[in-house]
C-alpha cells in the first residue's frame, strides 16, 4: 500500500501516519518522488485501519498496490525512470549501447577493444575485473588491477565504466573506480550484496538469475530501492531452459513482461543469452523494436585467444557492422 501526502501539506498527517503504522506494528518507509512523499506500507493487512487514513488533512490518495514488490512497479510510479550513468541516460526514449571484454586481460587488449567500440558508437564500456567462473580453474580476472586499467580505458575514450561485483568485501573498492556496479546472474538473489551496493548510490546494473522467474527478478531490484537508491537498470540475460544448443535461452518475451510491470528500464545481454557469436547481431537487433532500453554486448579484438567467453564475443569489425543496423532500427522506433 502507498499513502501518498500532499505537496507542502504533510506534517501534521505524516505524524497521524506515523504513530497509526507504529501501534499497528506494520513495516514502512518513507521516499520522495516529484517533490512529493510517499510512505510505501509493506504489511497486506490491516487494510480497514489505513483506508481511514484518507480523511486526514495532507494525505492525497492511498493507492493499494497488488504487486509484492512495491517500490518497482507501475504502480508505484507509472512514468518511466531515466538513469544516468556518468552523463549517458538509460531508459525512457533512449537506446543505449553498452560493449567491452567479457574480461579485462591486458592494458593493450582492454584499450584497444575500447577505443574500438567506442568508434562503433558503444556509450559505456563494460569489462569484468573479478569474474565470477563454474571451474574455480578457470581465470578469475585481475582483480584491482583489472579496475586501474578501466579507469585508465575511461580517461582514454572517455567512456562510463560497467563491471561486476561477485563479494560483498569488494563493494567498496569497486564502487571507487567504476560508474556502474554490475550485479550478476549469480548474484541476483544475494540479499545482502544488493542491500549494500544499493548504499554506494551508484548506478546498478541488475542481470537476471539463470533460473528466476521475473516475480523474483523484480523483487531482486526491490531490495536495492528499498535502500533509497531507484538508480537501477535490469539486464535479460537468459535463462536455463532445456535446449542445450544455446549456452542460455534468450527470454524477450520478459523484456516486454517487465515494461508492462515496472517503471525501471530494461536492457538485453544476447552475448550471454545466446553463447554463439553468430546469433548476438539477430538477437541485438529484436531488442530495439521490443521496447528494450539498450544492449550490452561482449567484443574482443581477438575472441579465439579470449580468457572468457571468447565464443560468444564479436570482433570489433562485426560489432561496427552490427552498430550500423541499430542506427537505423534506433531512428526507425524514434529512439535517441
Amino acid at each position: 500500500m502507498l499513502i501518498i501526502l500532499e505537496k507542502y501539506n504533510y506534517s501534521e498527517a505524516l505524524k497521524i501516519i506515523e504513530e497509526r503504522l507504529q501501534s499497528l506494528k506494520l513495516y514502512y518507509k518513507m521516499y520522495e518522488e516529484d517533490e512529493k512523499k510517499i510512505i510505501v506500507v509493506g504489511d497486506k493487512g490491516q487494510t480497514a485501519e489505513l483506508d481511514s487514513l484518507q480523511s486526514l488533512p495532507g494525505v492525497e490518495r492511498i493507492v493499494a498496490v497488488t504487486k509484492p514488490y512495491k517500490l518497482v512497479s507501475r504502480q508505484f510510479k507509472e512514468t518511466d525512470t531515466i538513469v544516468n550513468i556518468g552523463g549517458v541516460p538509460i531508459g525512457g526514449g533512449h537506446f543505449q549501447v553498452i560493449a567491452g571484454p567479457c574480461a579485462v586481460e591486458s592494458k593493450q587488449q582492454l584499450f584497444t577493444v575500447a577505443q574500438e567500440v567506442k568508434n562503433a558508437g558503444a556509450v559505456l564500456l563494460r569489462g569484468g575485473a573479478y569474474k565470477p567462473r563454474t571451474s574455480p580453474y578457470s581465470f578469475q580476472g585481475l582483480k584491482e588491477e583489472g579496475l586501474k586499467l578501466l579507469a585508465q580505458a575511461r580517461e582514454l575514450t572517455g567512456l562510463p565504466i560497467v563491471t561486476e561485483v561477485v563479494d560483498i568485501r569488494d563493494v567498496s573498492q569497486v564502487a571507487y573506480y567504476a560508474d556502474m556496479l554490475q550485479i550478476g546472474a549469480r548474484n541476483m538473489q544475494n540479499y545482502h550484496l544488493l542491500q549494500e551496493v544499493a548504499r554506494t548510490n551508484k548506478p546498478i546494473l541488475l542481470k537476471r538469475g539463470l533460473s528466476a522467474t521475473i516475480e523474483e527478478w523484480l523483487l531482486a531490484a526491490e531490495y536495492i530501492l528499498r535502500e533509497g537508491n531507484n538508480q537501477v537498470v535490469l539486464c535479460e540475460r537468459g535463462i536455463r531452459t532445456f535446449e542445450p544448443y544455446t549456452r542460455n535461452t534468450l527470454d524477450l518475451s520478459a523484456v516486454a513482461a517487465v515494461r508492462h510491470l515496472s517503471h525501471l528500464p530494461v536492457i538485453v545481454d544476447p552475448s550471454h543469452g545466446t553463447g554463439k557469436w553468430f546469433l548476438v547481431g539477430p538477437l541485438a537487433k529484436a531488442a530495439c523494436p521490443l521496447g528494450a532500453h539498450g544492449l550490452i554486448i561482449e567484443v574482443h579484438n581477438c575472441p579465439s585467444e579470449a580468457l572468457s567467453d571468447g565464443e560468444q564475443s564479436l570482433t570489433p569489425h562485426n560489432f561496427q557492422v552490427l552498430m550500423k543496423d541499430i542506427r537505423e532500427l534506433k531512428r526507425v522506433c524514434g529512439k535517441s
